[in-house]
């Protein structure tokens, strides 16, 4: 199969290279690109842990003037990837919630006690869930801080526009809404609508087929569980 990865770099390499040890053929047109916000305002604290959800935050924290006091705090990660991101930002003490946010919410409720202190939730500036909102509503003390964005793509590479005005692709891989939402919007700018809607649409969750179905996409398949490693064995026949 031919298949386009819309992630944004380094990931979307990483995804591409996992297609193609699988059989495929894999183009790479990141719809976005992460921007660290090394002046974000984290607040004055203290804060008794930190919580990602994306590799992303932990590459941001690591360029911020305060992360040397951040990084002896305990680090809540949504998954494995996000957790090893942590550790190589120099994070030690690291627990995986091995899943989705909501996931992530169970364990945080699990293993740390209202009564440890604040959490700092360090987000993007657009976020599907918030971590910090459910954990206040269940008891505990938490702030978020935009400590990335990302940045959509106007356009579609060259390359995209000259598969998709072929029917080359057989399939577009969407890990998040943000992408899948600029997915669209390049299709609609280039007139491509139509053809870009043809592939079958492969979704790391229901949330991030939502614009596409609502587009008119026909053919979606959405990943079992919100994991990487769910989206590629839908793929498999």
């Amino acid at each position: 199969m031919r298949l386009l990865v819309t992630r944004p770099q380094p990931e979307g390499e990483e995804t591409a290279a996992r297609l193609r040890a699988h059989g495929h053929d894999a183009l790479v047109a990141p719809l976005l690109r992460i921007e660290p916000a090394p002046d974000a305002d984290i607040g004055a604290g203290p804060w008794s842990g930190i919580i990602m959800t994306s590799r992303n935050a932990a590459r941001a924290i690591e360029r911020h003037p305060r992360f040397a006091e951040l990084r002896r705090l305990p680090a809540f990660a949504v998954g494995r990837r996000t957790a090893a991101a942590a550790r190589s930002a120099g994070f030690s003490d690291v627990q995986s919630a091995d899943g989705d946010a909501d996931d992530l919410v169970r364990l945080i409720l699990a293993r740390h006690p209202a009564v440890a202190g604040r959490l700092l939730y360090l987000a993007g500036v657009d976020r599907a869930a918030d971590v910090a909102g459910e954990l206040r509503n269940a008891g505990l003390s938490a702030d978020t801080v935009a400590i990335y964005r990302a940045i959509a793509a106007g356009e579609f590479p060259a390359a995209v526009r000259t598969a998709l005005a072929a029917c080359e692709l057989d399939g577009v891989l969407h890990l998040s809404r943000r992408s899948a939402e600029t997915y669209l919007a390049c299709a609609r700018r280039d007139a491509l609508l139509d053809r870009a809607l043809l592939p079958k649409q492969y979704c790391l969750s229901a949330q991030v087929a939502e614009p596409l179905i609502a587009a008119g996409a026909r053919n979606v398949a959405v990943a079992p569980r919100p994991v990487e490693t769910a989206l590629i064995e839908l793929l498999t026949p």
